[in-house]
């Protein structure tokens, strides 16, 4: 179990990673990052999966 915390909202997850709020967002469309939604919003992201996804980017480049 991780101590560390994984779940952001959406803004702090952009202020945290540095990823615009549109990848974000596009990456959960995708399927690619989880999240968690209240009325059809996303409202909290999982940090892990954006860092997966981070990785990817900088190992492609």
């Amino acid at each position: 179990m991780s101590l560390a915390k994984t779940w952001f909202a959406l803004d702090e997850a952009v202020s945290k990673f540095g990823v615009s709020k549109a990848m974000i967002l596009k990456w959960v469309d995708e399927g690619m990052v989880r999240c968690e939604q209240r009325d059809g919003r996303v409202v909290t992201v999982n940090g892990d999966d954006i860092e997966l996804k981070l990785k990817e980017f900088v190992s492609k480049g």
